[in-house]
């Protein structure tokens, strides 16, 4: 590809904002939680940048989540009208999710959305997620779900979407896939990384047919400062700068 570099043509906040989704999406491929070109993570522009208007990054639709680099992330504001010079489209279904996210939740720095398999195969199971793995308890502290509506091009789904999701973090799109809502990039990552783990441990726990053993309802409710406690307060940026070494060894582009 040959995509024309903006790192100049761009505020440094910014250019660094396009540097972390990139290096997200090609970590999303690494895990291999990708479907082709059709999920999405979007980042908000902060408001040393933007101003009062709501802007954010998405993927340029068409892109293989391997090849995205900064430069040809795109800049879309509520409309989804593009913000700078860019051949790629935006997809309207990724557009109608993200944009629902970002305007009832004005925190989220990054939503972080999936179609994995074993993402899709919980999200079609009538229980949802069950309390047998630590790694469920992180996501049951803060859990909601969306009933499945068809592809998400309409503009009336988003209020539904809305009122479901409310304060949490991890949400199953039912039928659909994943999705959690982060303050930053490096934070939805990581909530993705224990969403997705928690999804294929249910599945491999589930293929046994046994009877499960699920975990006391009271360990639930000290979840946060466990979590806490585990990424010494600061989240996901715990382990965020040992992924970005682990991208480099593996294809340093995504900063082009």
């Amino acid at each position: 590809m040959n995509i024309p570099s903006l790192k100049n043509q761009v505020s440094a906040e910014e250019w660094q904002l396009r540097v972390d989704l990139a290096a997200c999406y090609r970590l999303v491929a690494a895990y291999g939680w990708s479907d082709l070109v059709f999920t999405h993570i979007s980042a908000k522009l902060p408001h040393s940048v933007a101003g009062d208007e709501h802007q954010f990054l998405i993927n340029p639709y068409g892109l293989m989540f391997d090849e995205i680099t900064a430069s040809s992330l795109v800049k879309v504001d509520m409309q989804c009208n593009k913000l700078h010079d860019s051949p790629f489209p935006v997809n309207p279904a990724g557009f109608v999710i993200h944009s629902a996210v970002h305007e009832a939740r004005p925190e989220a720095g990054c939503v972080l959305h999936t179609h994995t398999r074993a993402g899709i195969a919980v999200s079609a199971q009538k229980t949802g997620i069950l309390p047998i793995s630590q790694q469920s308890t992180f996501v049951l502290s803060s859990l909601a779900y969306h009933d499945y509506e068809g592809v998400a091009i309409r503009d009336d789904e988003k209020a539904r979407l809305q009122a479901d999701l409310g304060k949490a973090n991890y949400l199953v799109l039912r039928n659909h896939g994943l999705l959690t809502v982060g303050r930053g990039i490096a934070e939805a990552f990581l909530s993705m990384y224990t969403f997705e783990n928690t999804c294929r441990i249910q599945v491999d726990a589930l293929a046994g047919g046994l009877d499960l053993v699920q975990v006391d309802p009271n360990i639930l409710n000290g979840v946060a400062h466990a979590m806490k406690v585990q990424t010494g307060g600061i989240g996901g940026a715990f382990v965020w700068p040992s992924l970005l070494r682990k991208l480099e060894r593996l294809d340093p582009s995504y900063k082009d």
